[in-house]
């Protein structure tokens, strides 16, 4: 359990830095420069979501049972996963609704992600992820959306166009990830 915790500070706290030490931050990136500091935020992630990747699987060896959640909740999970899939494209494709909304979906899908496994798994390990993860993701999109409105950032109009590559994006992600993927690099077929 160590690891994975020792991963989830490391891999949470490099992404937390605007929020509690963007002073910090912004001192490092003028002292590294910008490609410095890629390279230094790149490696302390990679190491961070190697640490919570492995911490993961051995905390996985010696399961700790808080709940046990109802069957149901599982086929409720793949929806929020498959909402989560939907916003984190809509992070990355230009013109569309949820960006111009929300202004950063990522973190919304994350949150959705996050959520969804918190009510179909009940271990210790599964807990400390998923809830870390939502945390994190609540605390830097509430901080994000201060940011923006304190810089007067606003977002593209969303058009039809965006939101659909959005959605098919994100629901052939989720459903290559739901049905194949997932089984394989985590050991567990949420859809059979």
């Amino acid at each position: 359990m160590a690891l994975l915790i020792l991963g989830l500070v490391i891999f949470l706290g490099i992404h937390s830095l605007r929020i509690f030490a963007q002073d910090w931050r912004s001192r490092q990136l003028a002292r590294l420069g910008e490609l410095r500091w890629k390279a230094f935020y790149s490696v302390a992630s990679i190491i961070g979501f190697v640490l919570i990747v492995w911490g993961f699987g051995l905390a996985r060896q010696q399961p700790v049972v808080l709940y046990v959640p109802p069957l149901g909740l599982r086929h409720l999970n793949a929806l929020f996963t498959l909402l989560a899939f939907i916003l984190v494209a809509a992070a990355y494709v230009p013109g569309n609704h949820l960006k111009a909304k929300l202004g950063h979906p990522m973190l919304a899908g994350v949150k959705c992600w996050a959520f969804g496994h918190l009510l179909a798994t009940g271990m210790l390990h599964d807990v400390l992820l998923f809830g870390a993860f939502l945390l994190w993701a609540i605390i830097d999109f509430v901080s994000a959306r201060r940011r923006d409105r304190a810089a007067g950032v606003s977002y593209p109009a969303g058009t039809a166009k965006g939101d659909v590559i959005a959605v098919v994006v994100g629901v052939a992600s989720w459903a290559v990830f739901a049905f194949w993927l997932h089984g394989w690099l985590i050991g567990v077929k949420p859809l059979g």
